[in-house]
């Protein structure tokens, strides 16, 4: 048998999960979703995960019908079905089936919860740097859409600056926000370090706060680092000793090139690599088991 996913409270296989042509999250991205990580049977940082999904599904009025613990045993449930030791898990969440931009129209959420290998950067990457480039597109402003939601049709902005680093050939594209200031690569957060310190953009640039942005901003600090949060632009990066990309997927990346500007010495960094080492012993020994 093949994965299953769970689908509107059923677990289902994975073929056999279909959604209507109706559904909101189909016709108008509206809706939320979560990338979370699987580590050696343990799920990292699920309940943070599971508490911004129910945030931002209170933010923009879509009712998740269960409580978080509920939710949580469900994911729970899918990894164990799936018997996943390493991978990703992948939690979308439509205002559900209804023609219309009218949210009233649609009675109920969708909800699904599958599981997947994932596609990691390569290790040699990790060894010797990304290379990125600035990318056209911005992120949305604030005031149009709340950047702490991870909102499925938000990521369309993301996806056309992919484009973009991909025809560069790029590691990752980084984004600006409508004023100029650095904001966010494509599908991760971005570090820089000067002088023995350590810099990234504050929520308010119009990034998304990502969870393991916070692990390793937690994990700098007790390593006795100064990490702060401040407005930059690309000159700043442009000008570090060093610079670093955090996600789900990425984990803790060195960059050594922004827009043919050599990083530092154009290496990936010691602080860089003293965090790459921490996080990856913290995904070791945190994480609520399957």
């Amino acid at each position: 048998m093949g994965p299953v996913v769970y689908l509107n409270g059923k677990l289902v296989p994975e073929n056999e999960a279909v959604i209507s042509i109706y559904d909101h999250g189909f016709l108008y991205g509206d809706g939320l979703f979560e990338g979370i990580r699987c580590y050696d049977r343990k799920v990292f940082k699920l309940k943070e995960h599971i508490e911004r999904l129910f945030l931002g599904a209170k933010a923009i009025g879509i009712e998740i019908p269960m409580t978080q613990e509920e939710f949580i045993d469900c994911v729970l449930n899918v990894v164990r079905t799936n018997e996943v030791v390493d991978g990703y898990i992948r939690v979308t969440i439509s205002r559900g089936i209804g023609l219309g931009l009218d949210p009233r129209v649609c009675k109920k959420p969708t909800i699904a919860i599958s599981t997947s290998k994932l596609s990691l950067y390569p290790e040699e990457m990790y060894k010797n740097g990304l290379h990125v480039v600035t990318c056209s597109t911005r992120v949305p402003p604030s005031q149009s859409i709340e950047p702490r939601i991870k909102l499925t049709g938000k990521y369309i902005c993301n996806i056309m600056a992919k484009m973009e680093a991909n025809r560069e050939n790029a590691g990752e594209g980084l984004m600006l926000n409508v004023e100029g200031y650095i904001a966010e690569c494509t599908g991760d957060n971005i570090f820089i370090v000067k002088n023995g310190k350590i810099y990234t953009p504050p929520p308010y640039a119009g990034i998304l706060e990502g969870i393991t942005r916070q692990t390793v901003i937690e994990l700098a600090r007790e390593g006795g680092y100064d990490v702060s949060e401040k407005t930059m632009t690309l000159y700043d990066v442009y000008s570090a000793d060093e610079c670093f990309l955090t996600g789900t997927a990425a984990e803790v990346i060195p960059v050594v090139k922004v827009d043919e500007r050599i990083i530092g010495n154009g290496k990936p960094g010691a602080i860089t690599g003293k965090l790459i080492n921490a996080f990856r012993a913290y995904t070791k020994r945190e994480g609520v088991p399957v």
